[in-house]
């Protein structure tokens, strides 16, 4: 073992080192001087470091990790593999002057093959495993993808690099290695021992094979959890909702969180037949309902804002302070609608349909309150005959329409609709108002695109090259172009690729720039043809 004395002398020659042999005299070990002292310095240095390295004891070797958990997924073929490699890498070059040039963005591409791979139940090679946390660590909005394909075996990993623990807190389960949800005490351990998310991964299986034992195991240790494991965990519940959650949903309204006792109001407002979504209709339907002060020659609604927020009222998840801008009194009021069954309207206002209560006046300009927090439970509740009501004909302008003219609002409700539904609604606003206003009504539907929705996003683009404009306003819709496309309308586009002649006022060189976009995107269309290709499982 090295001596304190050996210590000091190894500090003396490192100063030396540091200072110089002119400015501080070596110990006595180095017995030269003048212009030999410094190579006798870096000599006695170098003989004093291999006496502290023989001298050292070697320290108890660590305990071996568990060895990785086996993945029985399949295998990637061949192609596949070297195209993730590419896509991880990144080899498209930008182009110069901020152009992005013809080549396909390999980046935008990789959340969509990883949703391929994981749909074909293929496993990650490991050797692209590091890469992948890392793309994952980087991007926030590939890792429920890229977990869920890295499986078992990421989160092992992630074990062991510092920079890799959001996958131990995922709360998609990062693919996790779940026991048989029939083995009750191998579900008990890993739910009492495991990591967030494998919990979260677990409570999920369980609950889709036996949702009264899955809350066996969430009030076994709810008064320990950590508030925002509570809150993940409260979240989880959405899925597979039911009366039967009512009873462990109302405890939690007295949870010590506030974000805990929110998120199980907001669930008990979204079982129709809870009490608590009773209270909540009984408090919004004494705010709003049939105007009696007119001559009664044509209906419309009336609103009497709450007066105050007392007790109950927060029990129930009304939050009493309004943010910066909002009054108070409206602030209740759209808590109130928000969280009542949107069945209580049609006995409350006549009988009306959604379509004719949603087309109604509302007095003293409370509509655009009252109708925004329609939409809210609208999509709470997951109600598609509201949400058509709060849409409207997609014909019509939003600013004149009966329901929201809230693109936010409209993108939100769109997601009640079904996939079909939604596109064909989408598809008729883009032929009567263009592209606009269409960003992010496109951003809810279904990849690919519906054959009618596509065509009338390409009209819509070839109707604005024709105009002479730059395509740079339309760069966001193009992009999502590129990734939602079918790739089967490539040859369709091909037209559009060339470069069209200059019409009077039109930009200098739009025709160039349009050209090009359009072969980016055709060329982006064949490549996730050919990545879809790669990743079919061999005859």
């Amino acid at each position: 073992m090295t001596s304190i004395t050996d210590d000091a002398l190894w500090e003396e020659l490192v100063t030396s080192a540091l200072l110089g042999t002119d400015r501080r005299t070596p110990p006595d070990t180095v017995t030269a001087t003048g212009k030999d002292a410094p190579a006798a310095l870096l000599d006695a240095a170098a003989i004093h470091t291999v006496r502290r390295r023989a001298g050292l004891v070697p320290a108890p070797a660590a305990a071996r990790p568990e060895p990785a958990p086996d993945d029985t997924r399949r295998h990637l073929p061949v192609p596949a593999r070297r195209r993730l490699a590419q896509l991880l890498a990144d080899r498209s070059a930008p182009s110069s002057g901020g152009r992005r040039g013809t080549a396909p963005d390999l980046t935008e591409l990789l959340p969509q093959w990883l949703a391929a791979a994981n749909e074909q139940g293929y496993r990650v090679p490991p050797p692209l495993l590091p890469a992948l946390l890392d793309a994952a660590r980087a991007r926030t909005d590939l890792r429920p993808q890229a977990l869920a394909f890295a499986g078992a075996l990421g989160l092992w990993l992630a074990r062991f690099n510092p920079e890799w623990k959001f996958a131990l807190r995922g709360s998609s389960g990062g693919g996790a290695l779940l026991p048989d949800v029939s083995d009750e005490d191998a579900v008990q351990r890993l739910w009492e021992e495991g990591l967030f998310a494998e919990r979260v991964a677990l409570l999920a299986a369980v609950r889709a094979h036996d949702a009264d034992r899955a809350r066996t195991l969430l009030t076994g240790t709810w008064p320990t959890e950590r508030a925002e494991d509570r809150l993940m965990f409260l979240d989880s519940l959405r899925t597979g909702l039911t009366d039967a959650d009512e009873p462990f949903l109302e405890q939690a309204l007295t949870d010590r969180s506030r974000n805990v006792r929110a998120t199980a109001a907001e669930l008990l407002s979204a079982l129709p037949h809870s009490a608590l979504a009773g209270r909540m209709a009984a408090r919004a339907v004494s705010c709003v309902g049939p105007d009696r002060s007119g001559d009664g020659s044509s209906a419309s609604i009336a609103v009497e804002a709450p007066h105050e927020c007392d007790a109950d009222m927060q029990r129930d998840g009304v939050v009493p302070t309004p943010p910066t801008g909002r009054g108070e009194r409206s602030w209740w009021l759209g808590q109130l609608v928000e969280a009542a069954p949107l069945t209580v309207w049609a006995e409350r206002l006549g009988g009306r349909s959604a379509q004719e209560i949603v087309a109604l006046p509302v007095a003293d300009g409370w509509g655009e309150e009252l109708h925004a927090a329609w939409c809210r439970a609208a999509l709470r509740q997951r109600d598609a005959d509201w949400s058509r009501a709060l849409l409207g004909p997609p014909g019509t302008p939003p600013q004149t329409g009966p329901g929201t003219s809230s693109l936010a609002e409209r993108s939100k409700l769109l997601a009640t609709l079904p996939d079909e539904e939604r596109a064909a609604w989408v598809a008729q606003f883009i032929a009567a108002h263009g592209l606009s206003e269409a960003f992010q009504l496109l951003g809810v539907c279904e990849v690919p695109w519906s054959e009618p929705l596509g065509r009338a996003v390409v009209d819509a683009l070839d109707i604005a090259r024709d105009a002479g404009s730059y395509p740079w306003s339309f760069s966001g819709v193009m992009g999502l172009a590129e990734r939602c496309l079918d790739p089967a309308e490539a040859s369709r586009l091909e037209l559009l690729t060339a470069t069209p002649d200059e019409v009077e006022g039109a930009s200098p060189g739009a025709g160039g720039y349009w050209s090009e976009a359009f072969q980016r995107l055709v060329s982006t269309l064949r490549l996730r043809e050919a990545m879809r290709q790669e990743l079919m499982p061999p005859a």
